[in-house]
């Protein structure tokens, strides 16, 4: 089986990249290079076998060329952490790129097109746990472009597809939650808020998992499904197993939320007209503030998808990869 897999120097693509071409699929990886992490993602796929083509969603030739013969396409490629940055810039990359991919991807006869979305579609969890019915109310520009994006891949009836709300993901490879695993390393975490607030992470190989049954089971087809993991954790109870991971003990100090609120509102008004990112914004609070639990029944029950990985021993493996990196 053939596949493209954008978005291929992130972390869950690379990831993927590795599994699939590990289990005998060919693979075509599109991907980034403009940051240090992610010219490491690329030399780790090259070093694996996997060749990477450098380029973006606008380049449309290049991406005909990538589609063609591809039995599967995975689009995980997005505008996501950006700060600083107009909100046209995520409506192009995440709602105008799917768009032109889709375009290119029926023309190819792809055989089946697998779109990872993101459980920011929900906002939050309110009322306790969603599922693939729950409304979606998106909080932000990220969560708001991912979801109309989803809406073209519906709409879309020339190819069968399957849509993919990603949970949280962690594990060896990841960048997002390194500033929490060097905080409790340096020996003080702040816990804006009191961190009550639940999570429900998923591994990253456990994520794999489930994508690579989205593009193969044919009970998949047309449907959307939330990926997330074994257990539903606090964010303080996400702290406490990162200081175990580390072995150190948990020394938190508590902080209210509303000035770090009111500072990231201020910065997110007056900074970026004179062309400076903000050094703290709204939505890196959202560690501290969002709740996100899941109910699994439709991902288990159509796709015999089972996460396996407890937190515990994910963050001690993802505490062991950084620190081989140099990076705690």
């Amino acid at each position: 089986m053939r596949i493209l897999i954008t978005g291929a120097t992130g972390f869950i693509g690379c990831r993927l990249a590795q599994r699939a071409a590990a289990e005998g699929f060919e693979v075509v990886a599109f991907g980034a290079e403009n940051t240090p992490i992610e010219r490491t993602r690329k030399a780790t796929l090259e070093s694996a076998g996997v060749s990477v083509q450098v380029g973006t969603l606008s380049d449309l030739e290049l991406l005909r060329r990538l589609v063609k013969g591809c039995d599967v396409v995975f689009h995980l490629a997005a505008a996501q952490h950006e700060a600083g940055v107009p909100d046209e810039h995520f409506h192009k990359v995440n709602v105008h790129g799917t768009r032109d991919l889709l375009e290119i991807c029926a023309e190819a006869r792809v055989g089946r097109f697998v779109y990872g979305s993101t459980i920011g579609v929900y906002g939050s969890a309110l009322d306790g746990a969603l599922d693939e019915r729950s409304p979606p109310r998106p909080q932000n520009i990220y969560g708001v472009t991912k979801l109309a994006a989803e809406g073209l891949v519906r709409a879309e009836r020339r190819m069968p597809f399957s849509i993919v709300r990603i949970s949280e993901t962690y594990g060896p490879g990841d960048g997002r939650l390194l500033k929490l695993f060097k905080s409790i390393d340096k020996g003080l975490f702040p816990l804006i808020g009191g961190g009550r607030n639940e999570r429900h992470p998923v591994h990253v190989d456990d994520l794999v998992d489930g994508l690579l049954l989205a593009a193969t089971r044919p009970e998949a087809v047309g449907e959307t499904f939330v990926l997330a993991g074994s257990e539903v954790l606090t964010t303080r109870e996400t702290a406490e197993l990162v200081a175990a991971a580390l072995g150190k003990p948990l020394r938190s100090i508590r902080l209210p939320l509303w000035p770090f609120y009111f500072a990231a509102v201020v910065f997110e008004k007056t900074l970026p007209p004179l062309g400076i990112a903000p050094p703290w914004h709204r939505r890196r609070l959202d560690f501290f503030i969002k709740r996100f639990y899941f109910s699994l029944e439709k991902a288990e029950r159509l796709l015999g998808y089972e996460p396996k990985r407890r937190f515990r021993e994910g963050a001690a493996e993802t505490a062991a990869w950084y620190r081989a990196q140099g990076y705690l």
